[in-house]
């Protein structure tokens, strides 16, 4: 059987216009990877459509439990207030858990 280990996918969407401001909080939290992605969708703020400038990115991440903790916190701070912005933690398993320590 191949070994797994828990890990938590921390995903992000948010405005597009944040994107390079978020991955380098995420850098400088030791996130050593992640994937972006181009999303769409409705949520508190409405829906993003043509009047709207920009699109939204999808982030996601996988990382030890801390470091899941602290990129809430700091895009909380930074974030929440003024930006169209949620995220969210999953406990996963995944193969290679040392890629994501």
């Amino acid at each position: 059987m191949i070994a797994t280990e828990k890990r938590r996918l921390v995903t992000i969407v948010a405005e597009s216009v944040l994107t390079e401001a978020i991955l380098a909080k995420l850098e400088g939290l030791g996130v050593s990877g992640y994937t972006v992605s181009d999303a769409r969708g409705r949520g508190s703020r409405g829906r993003r459509t043509g009047e709207i400038p920009g699109e939204n990115v999808r982030i996601e991440t996988l990382v030890g439990e801390d470091t899941a903790a602290r990129v809430l916190e700091v895009l909380a701070q930074a974030y929440f207030a003024e930006y169209a912005i949620v995220a969210w933690i999953a406990e996963v398993t995944v193969v290679r858990g040392d890629k994501y320590a």
